[in-house]
């Protein structure tokens, strides 16, 4: 095999090129994944402006936490009949071994954070590497575009693992962008009563209101709607959206967060939790659970994940692709690199 794969080297913040070399060979109970699509993400144009927070990015990295591709090659006591699959993956490498990794919340890992595309080599590139343990083969005629958004998939999985929606309950879901329409679509299969979406913008109301959503409003507009549901999902990570959701959930109510606002945001009022007698939760990154969640819905056709993107960029159009992430441009939705 020539010297010729390919990967975005981000050597400090606000610095990356184009790397070339021979591709990387799977250790023991490792799989070599040729990259079929990534996706790019908020956390992405985190890491190449440096506002990630610290001891969650290790630099020089390759991003690319979210991603699909092929096995195409297998390390030493791997199965080879992995080769050849159509295939996601999880991105936290944690341990196995300790107390939080055996009872399943490998995200909690004590032996600290490693995650694919932030402290390890990640998906923009040609080729990944990864433990074969944290493959979730996907069928053969999956598609394989769309699957790359699983790994947001997952974290919103998680999310509503969490948040155990029930048939007949009214649900609210807070911030229409990627995570958030992927929430609608999974609540939507729970069969609430009713299934709100938020958010400023017109276009991605639109959307929800396409996905599931049965009413769609301005956060302006949602204030009339506080005090209603049984369970509010935030998805926004805006500085305001963990108090709004906790303020549109009924007395009683269940809030689950998933978004990741900076420092500053607006806090939570605790006489509101206290006297509301709110059940808080919240989410970062998916554990294997999830991840299994995600994938069965998204064979089952539950998750339509195509319907998120909007752009799709050579793997050399990093920067572009950056750009456009952090444009505010209400048009761009998923934006994928495909090497």
């Amino acid at each position: 095999m020539t010297g010729d794969a390919r990967s975005v080297l981000v050597e400090r913040p606000g610095a990356h090129r184009l790397v070339t070399g021979e591709p990387p060979a799977p250790g023991p109970g490792e799989v070599r994944v040729r990259v079929h699509a990534a996706g790019v993400c908020a956390s992405d144009r985190e890491v190449y402006d440096g506002t990630r927070a610290a001891g969650y990015v290790r630099y020089p990295v390759v991003p690319g936490h979210e991603w699909s591709g092929t096995v195409d090659a297998a390390g030493a006591g791997v199965d080879a009949a992995l080769v050849g699959r159509r295939t996601v993956g999880e991105g936290f490498r944690a341990c196995g071994v300790c107390d939080r990794c055996r009872g399943g919340e490998t995200s909690l890992c004590t032996a600290g954070y490693e995650e694919t595309g932030f402290t390890q080599p990640g998906a923009f590139a040609d080729y990944l590497v990864l433990p074969a343990r944290l493959l979730h083969p996907l069928a053969d005629d999956a598609d394989l575009t769309a699957a790359a958004l699983l790994e947001p998939a997952a974290v919103v999985a998680a999310a509503v693992l969490r948040a155990a929606p029930r048939a007949g309950e009214r649900v609210a879901v807070v911030g229409a962008g990627t995570l958030g329409l992927l929430a609608v679509q999974l609540l939507a299969a729970s069969s609430p009563a009713e299934l709100l979406a938020v958010d400023p913008r017109t276009r991605p109301l639109e959307q929800a209101a396409a996905m599931g959503a049965t009413v769609t409003a301005a956060p302006e507009e949602s204030k009339e709607l506080h005090g209603r549901y049984d369970l509010v999902v935030e998805t926004a990570g805006a500085p305001g959206t963990a108090r709004d959701s906790c303020l549109l959930a009924r007395r009683g109510g269940r809030v689950v967060l998933t978004g990741m606002p900076e420092p500053g945001a607006h806090g939570i009022d605790p006489v509101h939790l206290s006297v509301s007698q709110l059940t808080v939760a919240s989410v970062f990154g998916a554990p294997p659970a999830a991840w299994s969640y995600a994938t069965h819905a998204f064979g089952q056709g539950l998750l339509r994940p195509a319907e998120l993107i909007t752009h799709r960029l050579p793997l050399t159009a990093f920067g572009e692709a950056v750009a456009l992430v952090g444009s505010g441009d209400p048009a761009v939705g998923k934006v994928l690199l495909t090497p």
